[in-house]
């Protein structure tokens, strides 16, 4: 499996618009963040988890030509507001399977209802197709994949194991069985806004913990802020299996 990291940041991105904060200002590519988003591609299968208001940018920037499917990990705009950025693939290829839960499901048709439409549809609209998982483990092109339920505060988000690899993201807490299904990972992505407490989402102390306990092989952070700090800093004071991610980083495994 290839992963591309298509954004690594948090949901004003980095830099922020107007924010003089020196980790905005710095000229390390690795600290320029667009909203987070994954690539995965195996076989000749090639799917995204989230599509973010930096959608477009992010394809273009990793030459994504096809797309099978979109992952949603939740309804809020950060993951979501790129979704009409899908219409030159459906247009080629036909609808566009999206993987979500009744939430979400109900959150995109409101927002973007024209896409949905039953009558009067506008001929240019994205087509799609909406699978919803609600929990359940299911197909994608020869692999399972397996939801993981967190808790995003007080909003249930979902994380997904394919293999050996899981990505989660807007973390906050887990439950003790969702922990479970996460044993054994070669790859751990998960969220680590900043170095303070946060109430919704993991700080550092907090994934790192985390990756402590589930002790992945390799664990890969995302959904930073400026916050948390320069790449090149933290990067030198995390554990010797833990990495920062950035924009454009690819594993192939």
């Amino acid at each position: 499996m290839k992963i591309t990291f298509l954004g690594t940041g948090t949901s004003q991105g980095i830099p922020v618009i107007g924010s003089l904060h020196e980790v905005c200002l710095s000229n390390d590519q690795r600290d320029k963040r667009l909203r987070s988003s994954i690539l995965l591609e195996w076989d000749d299968a090639v799917y995204v988890i989230d599509c973010g208001p930096d959608f477009r940018q992010q394809l273009l920037a990793a030459n994504v030509n096809r797309l099978d499917g979109i992952l949603f990990t939740h309804y809020h705009a950060d993951h979501t507001a790129g979704l009409d950025d899908i219409r030159p693939f459906s247009l080629r290829y036909g609808a566009v399977q999206m993987y979500m839960d009744e939430g979400v499901s109900k959150n995109l048709k409101e927002r973007f209802g024209y896409i949905f439409a039953t009558e009067n549809r506008y001929a240019g609209a994205p087509q799609v197709s909406i699978n919803i998982f609600d929990h359940r483990e299911f197909e994608l092109t020869n692999k399972m994949v397996k939801p993981i339920e967190v808790m995003h505060g007080r909003l249930r988000i979902y994380g997904f194991r394919i293999d050996n690899i899981a990505y989660i993201t807007d973390a906050k807490t887990v439950a003790v069985e969702e922990k479970n299904k996460l044993k054994d990972l070669d790859i751990l992505v998960v969220n680590a806004l900043r170095m303070e407490t946060h109430a919704t989402h993991f700080n550092l102390d907090e994934a790192l913990e985390f990756i402590k306990e589930l002790q992945p092989k390799k664990a890969y952070l995302t959904h930073i802020s400026h916050r948390l700090g320069f790449h090149e800093k933290v990067s030198k004071e995390l554990p010797d299996n833990v990495f920062l991610g950035y924009d454009g980083l690819v594993l192939d495994l």
